[in-house]
């Protein structure tokens, strides 16, 4: 039976232990490594989602290391683990909706507010032409297909954005439009 959807970063961090034993330096480095369009995953949450697979018997200490610095424990997928990140992977995503997005909430609620919501559509769209070019670029110099797999799926959703970006700015200035003219 397959844990809670808010797990999935403890899913992959099982299915980079299914590669084989690791400490949570190393399941962060791989973590960044597999996810490189993604925000970089905080050692805090490595050890956090490592304390709830020990707890929920996925994983186990393998060993526990001092080479002259701090103590390393090393974590291995345990039998059950693998049994939860088959199911995991088994399982489909719910599609949307994406209503509630921080894009539409800050849009919405400068309307809402009288501010200029415009304005922030024009600075948003700017940050994310920037962090296309910047996919773009790691795209050209990501050879493995896992790697372009996942900075394919963050461009899209920048893409995605993008219209939605274009589609909102379009109807703020109907809008204002028809202001104008029922005045």
């Amino acid at each position: 039976m397959c844990i809670v959807a808010a797990m999935s970063v403890a899913h992959v961090l099982l299915g980079v232990l299914a590669d084989g034993p690791a400490h949570g330096y190393d399941l962060k480095r791989e973590h960044d490594a597999r996810f490189p369009g993604a925000k970089e995953l905080p050692y805090g949450q490595v050890y956090a989602a490592l304390q709830r697979l020990e707890r929920d018997g996925f994983v186990e200490v393998a060993e526990t290391t001092r080479d002259g610095g701090p103590e390393r424990t090393v974590y291995a997928v345990t039998a059950e683990g693998r049994g939860e990140l088959a199911g995991w992977l088994e399982q489909t995503e719910p599609a949307g909706p994406y209503a509630a997005d921080e894009l539409v909430r800050k849009t919405v609620t400068a309307l809402r507010l009288g501010a200029d919501a415009a304005g922030f559509l024009r600075r948003q769209r700017s940050v994310h032409l920037a962090r296309m070019k910047v996919l773009l670029a790691e795209l050209d110099a990501t050879t493995d297909a896992a790697g372009r797999i996942a900075v394919d799926h963050t461009i899209s959703h920048l893409d995605a954005d993008l219209r939605w970006l274009e589609a909102a700015a379009a109807r703020i200035a109907d809008g204002r439009a028809e202001r104008r003219a029922g005045a």
